[in-house]
Formats: C-alpha cells, sequence, structure tokens
C-alpha cells in the first residue's frame, strides 16, 4: 500500500514539472500566476530579479511544485491514492468502493443493531442506523469520524473484538470492509432521511433480495441439440462448466430403469416391470417409463414425505408427556399424497391448506367432496405440537403452538425462518418485527390465544343427513328391544320372586315382599335385617336364571337383537369419521 502510494506521487510530481516546463516556454510571461507567484517569491529571495534564465525558471519550477504539493488537489490526490492501496489491500477495488447501504448497514444489522438501533433507546444513545446518527455518537462521544478509522471508536470497538459482546465476533474481511468504508468518507449510495421511525427499517434493496423476487428463466446463449443438450437444466448446467468440461456419457439403460424407478417411486422394478422396459424397442422408451412412473400412487406416497416433514406432520400432539393421539392426521397425509398424484398446481396446492376454509364456504346439507378435500387441507395449520388438550392449556402453551405455525408458515413458504422477528426485526432476513405479527394476524381468527380451542374442539363431523338419520332410526330401534326386554325382565322377576315367597306364611310373606320392593335407599333397618336373614329372595338379573332357566334363554334372544343393532351402530359411528380442520361461522373462522 505504501509503495502504490510512493509510485503515484512521484509521477504525479514528474507530470508537474513538465508541465511547468511546457508552460515556461509557451505561456505569456504578464499573464500567468505562476509569473505572479515569482514575482513575489523573488522580491525576498537575496537574488537579483534580473537572474539568468535558466535560474530564474529553476526557481520558478520550484515555487509552482511547492504550492502544488500543499494545494487541495494533491492532497486529494494522495488521499485517493492511499485509498486506492487500502481497498486493494481489503480485495477492493475502486469501482466498487463499500457504500453503507450495500455493504456496511448488512454487517451492523447482524451484528450492532440488536442493542444500537432496533430497541427505543439504544445502548449507550448511541443509533448505528444511519451515518449521521454515528458521527452523532451517543454517551462516549462520537462513533466515527469520517475518513479518519483508527480515530473512530466504532471501528475500534470492532476491531479490538470489544464488541459485539459474547462469542460471536465480526470477521477479519469485514473488519477490513468496515475500515476501507471509514476511510473513504463513509459513503451512502444518497442523502439519508431527516428521520427515521422506530425498529430497523428495511431498504427497498432488501426487500428485492433475490430469495424474495419471482422465479425467472435464466438467459442462456447455449441452444437445445437434443443431443448432449436436451433440456433447460441442460443449457444451464452447460453454459456455468468451466471451459473444457463436457457432459458424461448417457447410462446403460438398465442403469437408467434401475434410477428412474428407485427416484421417482422409491421402489425397485419388479423382473417384469424391469424386462419390458430393457426390450421397448421405441425411440422414446425413456419418457414412456418416466410418464408411467409419475401416474404411479407410489410416486405421491414417495415425494409426499418430503412435504409432510416441512409441514411437521404426526399423528400425535405432542408437547406432553401424555402425546395425544390425532386419530385425523392421516387425513391430511392422504390429501397431500393425492394432490402429488394429481399433479395438482403448486399455487393451488398452498392455497387450499392456507385458506381451504374459505375456498369450501359454509356447510350447505351435507359436506361435499369437495369441500372435505378443502377442509382437511387445513391440516396443514394443526400440524405443529398442541398440548392444550393434554395437560397444558396455559397461555404459554396457545402462544407456542401459534409460534410454531407462523415457523412453519416461514420455513416452508418463505424459506426464512420467522421465528427471529417474534422479539425484534430479523437480525439477517429483510423481516420486521411489524412483517412477523402482520403474518401472525391473519392466523388469528382461527388461532385465538384468549378464545382457545383445544384439538378435540376443532373437529368437525363428517357424517351425512342421511347417516345422522339412518344412526337415529337404528338407535331408536335398540333402545325399544332394550325397552322390551326390560320390561320381560321385570316381569320374569317377579314371577321368581311370587314363586320365592310362596314358601313363606304370613304375615312374614307381605313383610319380605314390601322389602325387596322398596328402594335400597329408602329400607329400613328391620328390612335390610328381614333380607339379609332370607338371602334366597333376593332375586337379581344376575341370578334369574338360577331360578327361572327358561327365563334366561329368553332373554338371550333379546341381547341377540341388541347385538346385532350395535354392530350396526358400530359400523355407522366407523364411517363417520372426523376431520379436524378450519370453517367460517358467524364471520370468524374457528378450527
Amino acid at each position: 500500500m505504501l509503495l502504490a502510494c510512493i509510485l503515484v506521487l512521484v509521477l504525479v510530481l514528474v507530470l508537474v514539472l513538465v508541465l511547468v516546463l511546457v508552460l515556461e516556454n509557451r505561456a505569456p510571461s504578464n499573464t500567468t500566476t505562476a509569473k505572479r507567484g515569482y514575482t513575489i517569491v523573488s522580491s525576498c529571495l537575496p537574488y537579483p530579479p534580473k537572474s539568468p534564465p535558466a535560474f530564474q525558471s529553476m526557481l520558478r519550477c520550484c515555487f509552482i511544485l511547492t504550492w502544488f504539493v500543499s494545494s487541495p488537489v494533491m492532497h486529494s490526490l494522495m488521499h485517493s491514492a492511499m485509498l486506492t492501496g487500502i481497498l486493494t489491500s481489503s480485495g477492493i477495488t475502486w469501482a466498487d468502493q463499500p457504500k453503507f447501504e450495500t455493504e456496511i448497514r448488512p454487517i451492523l444489522r447482524e451484528y450492532c443493531l440488536d442493542c444500537h438501533g432496533a430497541t427505543e433507546k439504544p445502548e449507550g444513545s448511541l443509533d448505528l442506523r444511519l451515518v449521521r446518527l454515528m458521527v452523532q455518537g451517543g454517551d462516549t462521544g462520537p462513533a466515527l469520524l469520517v475518513g479518519d478509522p483508527d480515530a473512530s471508536l466504532l471501528l475500534q470497538r470492532i476491531e479490538s473484538d470489544d464488541m459485539p459482546p459474547g462469542s460471536l465476533k465480526v470477521s477479519a474481511e469485514k473488519k477490513k470492509l468496515l475500515r476501507a468504508w471509514i476511510e473513504a468518507g463513509a459513503p451512502t449510495n444518497g442523502p439519508e432521511p431527516q428521520s427515521i421511525g422506530p425498529g430497523i427499517p428495511l431498504t427497498d434493496a432488501e426487500r428485492s433480495y433475490w430469495a424474495y423476487r419471482p422465479l425467472a428463466k435464466p438467459p442462456t446463449a447455449i441452444p437445445i441439440d437434443k443431443d448432449r443438450i436436451r433440456t433447460g437444466i441442460d443449457q444451464v448446467l452447460a453454459e456455468s462448466m468451466p471451459h473444457g468440461l463436457q457432459f458424461s456419457a448417457d447410462a446403460p439403460r438398465e442403469t437408467l430403469v434401475r434410477r428412474a424407478f428407485l427416484d421417482l417411486i422409491g421402489l425397485p422394478a419388479s423382473d417384469e416391470q424391469f424386462q419390458h422396459w430393457m426390450e421397448l424397442a421405441d425411440s422414446d422408451w425413456y419418457e414412456q417409463l418416466v410418464d408411467s412412473l409419475l401416474q404411479s400412487p407410489h410416486y405421491g406416497e414417495r415425494w409426499a414425505r418430503h412435504w409432510l416433514d416441512a409441514a411437521g406432520y404426526a399423528d400425535s400432539d405432542g408437547a406432553t408427556l401424555a402425546d395425544a393421539e390425532r386419530p385425523w392426521a392421516w387425513r391430511y397425509r392422504d390429501y397431500v399424497i393425492a394432490s402429488l398424484n394429481q399433479d395438482k398446481p403448486m399455487e393451488r396446492f398452498i392455497v387450499e391448506q392456507l385458506a381451504g376454509d374459505e375456498l369450501a364456504g359454509p356447510k350447505q346439507g351435507d359436506w361435499t367432496q369437495s369441500q372435505i378435500e378443502l377442509l382437511t387441507a387445513t391440516g396443514f395449520l394443526r400440524m405443529t405440537a398442541d398440548g392444550t388438550a393434554s395437560g397444558d392449556n396455559s397461555p404459554e402453551a396457545r402462544n407456542k403452538t401459534i409460534a410454531d405455525t407462523v415457523q412453519v408458515i416461514g420455513s416452508t413458504l418463505l424459506g426464512s425462518s420467522l421465528n427471529c422477528a417474534q422479539c425484534h426485526d430479523h437480525r439477517y432476513d429483510p423481516l420486521s418485527h411489524e412483517d412477523y405479527f402482520a403474518v401472525r394476524a391473519v392466523l388469528a381468527p382461527a388461532l385465538d390465544a384468549v378464545a382457545w380451542k383445544t384439538p378435540a374442539e376443532r373437529l368437525v363431523s363428517l357424517i351425512t343427513q342421511a347417516e345422522a338419520e339412518l344412526s337415529a332410526q337404528v338407535e331408536k330401534e335398540a333402545q325399544a328391544i332394550s325397552v322390551q326386554r326390560a320390561a320381560k325382565e321385570a316381569e320374569f322377576i317377579k314371577e321368581a320372586l311370587d314363586k320365592e315367597l310362596m314358601k313363606f306364611d304370613e304375615p312374614l310373606r307381605t313383610m319380605l315382599r314390601g322389602a325387596y320392593e322398596s328402594p335400597a335407599e329408602k329400607r329400613t333397618d328391620e328390612q335390610k335385617m328381614l333380607l339379609d336373614k332370607h338371602p334366597n329372595v333376593n332375586i337379581s338379573p344376575g341370578v334369574l336364571y338360577q331360578y327361572l332357566p327358561s327365563a334366561a334363554e329368553e332373554l338371550k334372544k333379546f341381547d341377540a337383537k341388541i347385538a346385532e343393532i350395535d354392530s350396526k351402530l358400530d359400523l355407522l359411528h366407523r364411517q363417520v369419521e372426523k376431520a379436524e380442520t378450519q370453517l367460517p361461522t358467524d364471520g370468524r373462522m374457528v378450527a
């Protein structure tokens, strides 16, 4: 760096000397600034003004060189030379010298702004969100002296690793970048705002980060030739290859067949399948192979697991030791599998999972198959752990479930961890604290931490009106038979009691009947003693067969009818499955 500065300085001095000599011979002596300067200087010298011309030229050159070296122009040139050396040693060229918004602010955002900009009252009253605020400084004075990195407190604390606190420190490359920026005069891309609101503002450049832009096909100059460059992916790969590198030769057909089966459906080809694809003579045999595998139901089963993993699919609620089962979860799993097998457009796939209840609309009669599919899709929002029905229905547990749901949305759909913005502006991504709660507000009607619904309360019955009527009819039939059986049983018990009481004389017979027919809780002590003394009078349904064997056989016929009806009810109940979902009710979305 020093050598570069010296070389630049020598070069400038030589150029100035040549320029002076040229002007000495060509410029009118009565009009140049150098002539006036020479006259002033020569009057202070011991040599007479009428010195030899060579001496006068030398003196004039010395004066102009002295003036030029001490002039602002020379200072600017020297400053530029030194800065060029600094930037070059840091791997930075003059053309891309660091700017605050593009290079420096991301460093401060990552390491500093949580304490010095994100909060309402910055630590040490030092706000690092704008260059002018750094120059203004905090409790210990200015943090930034433009053009003087060594005297800038900000760089001193960072280079000494005093800041940021903790184990995470600024890398050496970023320290060099900060030094070069300060040395360059702390430039910005444009004028800074006169005022700034709370939190860390997001620039248009940050919000336009490539990951948040629509996908676009990259331009390529390599054409598809149907030989080695067959698809757009081949074009991109070929263009990015180092010079001289080419695609490998096609794999043998045997390898392609096995690879396609394992990649697309996760299962090896059967012997018959393998033989078929090995012997097919059609020129487009490989395209036919891929199409057939994409139409296989196993394709959705294999690839659905990746989305289910991202969504946090689970067959139990988790969160607590009880870990209650989710008997409805398989419905959402099958929805994802079916969506892939139907080649459902990705946009539709996402919208159904986020707002399937809105697309389904209110129930009018029976749920249609389309409505059931849409409602099942919203299981995406219910895959996170939820222990509010398993022993922990606290406000903290409810908020944890909501935060985890927001996190799933961010990681699956935005490619970003939104949780960092739950407490403050995101440190790395262009997401503010306000953005986080804007996303959460979308879910608030369904996931309301105050008006909370436990998992069981979110279940919606899928029973049809016909099934409900049939179930009611069968239950009514079962109740009627139960009433008939109870009446017949009471008749048999009375018959057995009369037969047993005939063994006793009056008035004991009447006393025993009265004690037996009195409700147990209203019996007197005398009645209790009387029944204890004559236990054979205590005839109950459980011992009726001992008194009237024929009665027991008759009652078994009723039991058989009731069992048949119960089996019908059980079948109906198994058909009436439940799915967890969200439904609009009275203007509110409830899950």
